[in-house]
């Protein structure tokens, strides 16, 4: 088990200016009869006046970073607090992390540790379940009763053998075709069969989500609904990770995955959350590199960072948004209880359960 794969816009706003055009075109031919001098001062002003809209407007859209974010000018504090509080969140945590954040309704965006890799564990299912949707909307075709069956085996309960029936349904030319329409460049399909030992990255699984959140040529409407549906629904023993934190009223849609091998445990979760207005995506991936730290010291490192961006996509004063009495208390889908033991991919020999 101890493969590790070692890889490693802003748009331009031409209001003003055709504003400014607009103006001078306007104003250039003095009428007949009138003051010349009174025209050209009044065709400067305009074009001043347009070119001064023209340098609010962008100072309004412009991008700045803050640290670990980037973020519109209006959100600079946000990006600022987040960034500050995902580092503390891993300060004096054992092991290697990565990070990724993203609030569509901010446009607030965070990676730390972006492109380093991990082994996927369970979170490959989301993967597997957003591929098969993809390969029956190229084939036009329905779900089929078992497929529908081992999908909420799998993204529910994850439950390791509906994975790898879905896996081998599907087959590694449909999965990667699915990686290359997502844009999913980084991540690495687990071979012969070792679906738990794929290598993903903040970066792709952040891409995921964004996929099953936003309409996009990849996955259609009924397609992420169904995807979504089903990370809603996860079973409470799975409900641990990025949704500690999440506020009353907020639904999570989560994945997780755990997973042990000789160099210790493999962590990882991801989820989008969404109600009352919010629009955000976390992904927190985890591998504990000393022995003497269990399974439940990688939960809590996920835990603790996804508390604090909860905490901070939540505060109305960083956000910019009306406080809502349904925030004041965290309560996710579900009350949290211990990961299953029996949901935990091994590493080796090929996955049977979870």
């Amino acid at each position: 088990m101890g493969m590790r794969a070692l890889l490693a816009g802003s748009a331009l706003l031409m209001a003003g200016i055709v504003a400014c055009s607009s103006a001078g075109a306007a104003t250039a031919s003095p009428p007949t009869g009138g003051d010349a001098h009174q025209t050209v001062k009044a065709a400067t002003s305009a074009a001043a006046t347009a070119r001064a809209s023209t340098s609010a407007g962008s100072a309004t859209r412009a991008t700045v970073t803050e640290g670990l974010c980037t973020a519109p000018a209006a959100r600079r504090a946000l990006a600022a607090r987040l960034s500050a509080d995902i580092l503390k969140g891993l300060r004096g945590r054992n092991g290697v992390h990565a990070v990724s954040v993203y609030d569509r309704v901010t446009g607030v965006y965070c990676v730390y540790n972006g492109s380093t890799h991990f082994d996927s564990a369970s979170i490959v299912k989301a993967i597997i379940m957003a591929a098969l949707l993809r390969w029956h909307q190229q084939t036009g075709t329905p779900l089929s009763s078992w497929e529908k069956s081992e999908a909420t085996l799998m993204i529910t309960q994850s439950d390791n053998d509906a994975a790898t029936d879905l896996w081998d349904e599907l087959g590694m030319d449909n999965l990667q075709h699915f990686l290359n329409l997502a844009g999913m460049g980084e991540t690495q399909l687990g071979q012969d069969g070792e679906w738990g030992l794929t290598q993903v990255t903040a970066h792709d699984e952040m891409l995921l989500l964004k996929l099953l959140t936003a309409p996009n040529p990849v996955l259609d409407t009924s397609s992420r609904a169904y995807q979504l549906g089903l990370m809603a629904q996860v079973t409470n023993w799975e409900a641990w990770g990025v949704t500690a934190g999440t506020p009353s009223g907020v639904t999570w849609h989560v994945k997780n995955g755990w997973l042990p091998d000789a160099t210790g445990w493999h962590i990882n979760s991801i989820g989008t959350f969404s109600g009352h207005g919010d629009d955000y995506m976390i992904a927190v991936l985890s591998d504990n590199t000393d022995m003497n730290d269990d399974e439940q010291y990688g939960i809590n490192t996920i835990d603790d960072v996804a508390r604090l961006v909860q905490d901070d996509l939540n505060n109305a004063t960083l956000t910019g948004s009306s406080p809502a009495a349904a925030r004041l208390a965290a309560a996710p889908n579900a009350v949290p209880s211990p990961a299953s033991s029996w949901a935990v991919v091994p590493a080796l020999p090929r996955p049977s359960r979870g």
